[in-house]
């Protein structure tokens, strides 16, 4: 009798779907191909990501899962499973060969908080235990679980079901579904079983990675270079090293996430041509080629150890031409990969759950192939307008107040999706990064310094954000610095649709 859901990858996304459909008293399959715990990247969660962790619990009675949507929380309900504070998105602009030295006027540095204190903070995600986790508590909700299964082929039935053929422990393999969810990742096992043609997004650059985990990364609060970047007497808007922090020059960018176990996870994402420069396919060597280019990079890293093998993408964007057909699906996160610069493959992922669970509750998963066309043409549409934002911000770093001010339209994009989930939930079908709103996905294209030859007016970009700015951005008062505040949520309660009071009662509902 086959399975009603086949879902193959038991990462976070793989997992959290199969507990979903649990929910819906569905019979669950999760395949594996390797075995728990196993190293994986994606690794910062967000605002976003948060409630909509709170929301899938909420609606799925999923109690065990909510604690993941924030730190404090988290830290209570599973110590042992390893994640790090993050309150905010720290950027510090380099200049090679050059020391970093704060400037007067912060035009350096970005410091953008997700929060206002740390129990409600988001999240860096230790992978190994995370996954691990959730495939446990998929298992506990009673999915069927098998690892070290390798998949080759999928066949369909003479009723039109997908069957999954392959090896497992070097025995045949097969499971018949009704239906099937790809959660493996870019370039997965439906996009090669299905012979799914990738395709490039259009004006993005070519891009590498090269990444690993350490022990021993120095803060940057506490080395000299970085002096009132974010030390405690100038009040920054939060802990500049308790952040998704990243080190921006021209041509890429590097990220610095620690985990609260003394694990960093760190990592470069180059276009080509500084990826050939370095020879990143080189590993650790390339590696110690980027550090000398940039000396207060080079001293954080000074005593830095790896603790595991240095990991080379030489493609890192990926684009699949279809995400979905009858009776199969791709998770967002096996249908396009772009880019980590602004944590988006956490929300995306999640955002598709959500869309594939009302499709599995609804039964149109199964018998409506319209309802699937639907969710592919959603799924690329707004991968591909979060590679026209993350083109942009790469053509913006060698000018650094460029990137500053474009990354006003996600950071305004993202508060905004976050609260109107909590008081105004109509305001959210625009989308993620407003994919759906044509006047500000407009505004972002034609702003993007990517296709503006001039300098990007902050006035434009403040006109461009104002009907969806309710975090006090583009503020040239605050110079590069913001804070979370709820003032600035309550004074923009007439862009949510909704009285300030509702707007101050969700937030004293967080304790603010």
């Amino acid at each position: 009798m086959p399975v009603d859901l086949a879902i193959v990858g038991s990462g976070f996304g793989g997992s959290i779907l199969a507990m979903v459909a649990r929910r819906l008293g569905l019979r669950v399959a999760l395949l594996e191909r390797g075995r728990h715990p196993r190293f994986a990247i994606g690794e910062s969660s967000s605002p976003l990501a948060g409630i909509l962790i709170e929301q899938l619990a909420d609606r799925y009675d999923l109690p065990r899962l909510k604690p993941l949507a924030a730190f404090g929380a988290w830290q209570r309900a599973y110590p042992g499973v390893g994640c790090g504070l993050k309150r905010g998105f720290t950027y510090f602009k380099h200049d090679a060969g050059r020391p970093f030295a704060v400037a007067a006027d912060r035009s350096n540095q970005l410091l953008v908080a997700a929060s206002p204190h740390d129990e409600i903070s988001d999240t860096h995600w230790l992978r190994a235990d995370v996954d691990a986790f959730l495939m446990r508590e998929a298992v506990a909700l009673g999915t069927e679980y098998a690892d070290e299964v390798a998949l080759d082929a999928v066949e369909w039935s003479a009723a039109g079901l997908p069957v999954l053929t392959g090896r497992r422990h070097r025995a045949p393999f097969r499971l018949e579904a009704r239906g099937v969810v790809d959660a493996t990742g870019p370039r997965g096992f439906l996009g090669r079983a299905l012979a799914i043609e990738p395709r490039p997004f259009d004006g993005y650059p070519g891009t590498q990675a090269l990444f690993s985990h350490f022990t021993d990364v120095a803060r940057c609060d506490e080395m000299p270079d970085y002096a009132g970047a974010g030390v405690p007497a100038d009040a920054p808007p939060y802990p500049i090293d308790d952040a998704a922090l990243h080190h921006v020059f021209d041509g890429g960018w590097m990220w610095v996430l620690r985990f609260g176990n003394g694990v960093t996870s760190a990592g470069v994402a180059v276009v080509d041509m500084l990826a050939e420069d370095l020879r990143v396919a080189d590993g650790e060597p390339a590696w110690q080629r980027l550090l000398a280019r940039f000396p207060t990079v080079r001293a954080q890293f000074a005593e830095a150890r790896p603790t595991r093998r240095f990991d080379w993408m030489p493609r890192l964007s990926y684009r699949a031409a279809s995400a979905a057909g009858p009776r199969w699906a791709l998770l967002p996160s096996a249908a396009a990969f772009i880019d980590p610069l602004f944590s988006t493959g956490f929300p995306l992922t999640l955002l598709g759950i959500e869309r594939l669970a009302s499709l599995l509750a609804s039964g149109a998963f199964f018998d409506d192939p319209a309802s699937l066309e639907v969710y592919s043409a959603t799924t690329l549409a707004e991968a591909d307008h979060t590679a026209r934002f993350v083109a942009g911000c790469y053509a913006g770093f060698p000018r650094f107040d460029d990137f500053v001010q474009y990354s006003m339209f996600y950071f305004a994009a993202a508060s905004y999706a976050e609260m109107a989930r909590r008081v105004a939930p109509g305001r959210v079908a625009a989308g993620f990064l407003r994919a759906g709103d044509p006047a500000f996905a407009s505004a972002m294209r034609g702003l993007s310094p990517a296709v503006a030859p001039e300098p990007l007016s902050a006035d434009r970009v403040r006109g461009a954000v104002d009907a969806v700015n309710i975090a006090g951005l583009c503020d040239p008062g605050k110079k590069n610095w913001y804070g979370a505040d709820a003032a600035d949520a309550i004074a923009g309660a007439h862009k949510l649709g909704v009285a300030p009071a509702t707007v101050a009662s969700a937030l004293a509902a967080l304790g603010l």
